[in-house]
């Protein structure tokens, strides 16, 4: 670098040739860790961050013992995102940072997938759900779809974009009563919504998933298979890199004997299993 200095009152005008060469690179080196250490920190934070799950409602009491499971096994903790499964699939094709996706229903799996947002190799039925007429502990229970005819209120999940919602419907339509309660169903936005509903008092009886029948203090029947569309449940990783290796060990838990135990405990079912008619 080349400065030019006035001295006053000498009259003229001297250069001074400073070398600062040294001290630039050390300026520039030092700089350049800097850098490294944030790009270092950033990534593993990215790693060490919770997994971060989009949930079906249905899942959530199975998923509340699998998650301290997880972090059992691998130090890392999971954060759940509950909700309808069309619901959901949007928020991941619109962008959402989910690692995995869990549906209630493969055809959102699938979207999702079709979208570029899903790893297809990744695609796996972890169960088949099932279907009941729920009541509040103290309340009416009911044996049958049929008998639904005269309550008042009936919830059943928004069949737009609920899966349980869309079986509820398909299974009051066989029983040859939905036309004639339609103007009585009461809509959640998910399963678990749907449930909040008739444990208000805003409903009399609802249909919900087994999995949240059983972790209720209500009675329950359970709706036959053959009444509504088989309610094939599926997953998907959604993350890359690290971060879908990590989701992959999640998978690996809900499909080990410890991971198949607890989702059998909620009544999440594969061919060939059986589950209880009621909670008689």
């Amino acid at each position: 670098m080349v400065i030019k200095v006035d001295l006053a009152g000498s009259g003229m005008t001297r250069v001074l040739l400073i070398a600062l060469c040294c001290c630039a690179v050390g300026l520039l080196g030092a700089c350049g860790d800097d850098e490294t250490d944030s790009t270092s920190s950033a990534a593993s934070k990215s790693t060490d961050a919770p997994l971060v799950l989009g949930a079906a409602s249905d899942l959530r009491p199975a998923f509340e013992e699998l998650g301290p499971l997880y972090k059992e096994q691998t130090g890392q903790e999971v954060k759940f995102n509950y909700g309808s499964s069309g619901q959901l699939s949007q928020q991941i094709i619109n962008g959402a940072p989910f690692d995995l996706f869990a549906s209630a229903d493969i055809s959102f799996v699938d979207a999702v997938i079709e979208a570029g947002k899903g790893q297809a190799d990744t695609k796996k039925t972890y169960a088949f759900g099932r279907l009941t007429v729920w009541s509040p502990k103290g309340a009416k229970s009911y044996t049958d779809v049929g008998q639904l005819e005269n309550v008042k209120r009936v919830a059943i999940a928004n069949p737009e974009h609920a899966p349980y919602g869309r079986a509820a419907q398909q299974a009051l339509e066989k029983a040859g009563v939905y036309t004639k309660i339609k103007s009585r169903l009461v809509l959640g936005e998910n399963i678990a919504d749907t449930q909040r509903l008739a444990q208000s008092g805003n409903a009399d009886v609802a249909l919900i998933a087994l999995s949240l029948a059983k972790a209720s203090d209500g009675t329950w029947t359970l709706v036959p298979e053959s009444d509504h569309k088989p309610l094939e449940q599926a997953l998907v990783v959604t993350a890359k890199g690290e971060r879908a290796t990590q989701a992959k060990r999640f998978v690996d838990l809900v499909s080990s004997p410890e991971g198949r135990k607890i989702m059998t405990k909620y009544g999440f079912l594969l061919p060939g299993d059986t589950a209880p008619e009621s909670s008689a």
